[in-house]
C-alpha cells in the first residue's frame, strides 16, 4: 500500500503493516476504523485462548478415557456374571437329568401347540380384518382373547428353553 493520497477519505483506509507505530508518512485512522494492530495483547490472547482450548481438550481426553476404563470394567463384571450363571445353570442340568429331558419333551409339545395357537390367530385376523380395523370392541376382544395366552405361552417356552440349554 501506497502511502500516496488516494481518492478515499483515511477513514477508510486500514494499515496492515507489522508494526503501525513505525511508518511515519503512515496515514491517520479514524477511531472506529477496524485495524490489525488495535490491541497488541491481540496475540497473547490468542495464544491464551488456545491454551485454555488445549487444555479443555485434554480434559476431555481424560474423561473418556475413564469412561473406557469403566465400559471395561462394566463388561468384564458382566461377563464373569454370565459365566458364573451358566456354570451353575451347567450345574443344575447335571444334577437334574431327568428334569432337563421333562422340560425338553415340554418345549417340544408347547412349540406345536404355540404353531396351532398362531394358526388360529392369523386365520382370526385375516378373516376379521375389516371389523378389527373399524370396530375398537373387536380389537380390544382379540386382544382379550389372544394376547394374555400368547405372552404366557411365549414367557414359559422361554423359561424352558432356557433349562434345555
Amino acid at each position: 500500500m501506497s502511502n500516496d493520497p488516494g481518492p478515499f477519505s483515511p477513514i477508510f483506509s486500514i494499515n496492515v503493516s507489522a508494526d503501525a507505530t513505525s511508518g511515519q508518512n503512515a496515514p491517520a485512522q479514524a477511531p472506529n476504523a477496524p485495524t490489525a494492530n488495535r490491541n497488541p495483547d491481540v496475540g497473547t490472547a490468542m495464544i491464551a485462548l488456545m491454551r485454555q482450548l488445549v487444555d479443555a481438550q485434554n480434559r476431555q481426553n481424560q474423561m473418556v478415557e475413564q469412561m473406557l476404563q469403566i465400559n471395561r470394567q462394566v463388561l468384564q463384571n458382566t461377563q464373569q456374571a454370565s459365566t458364573q450363571r451358566q456354570n451353575e445353570m451347567n450345574q443344575w442340568r447335571s444334577a437334574h437329568p431327568e428334569l432337563v429331558q421333562a422340560c425338553r419333551s415340554a418345549l417340544e409339545t408347547l412349540s406345536a401347540v404355540q404353531t396351532d395357537f398362531l394358526e388360529k390367530m392369523t386365520s382370526e385376523v385375516e378373516d376379521s380384518q375389516e371389523q378389527l380395523v373399524d370396530s375398537e370392541y373387536m380389537f380390544a376382544d382379540f386382544l382379550d382373547r389372544f394376547g394374555p395366552r400368547m405372552a404366557h405361552l411365549n414367557g414359559i417356552l422361554q423359561i424352558l428353553n432356557h433349562l434345555v440349554g
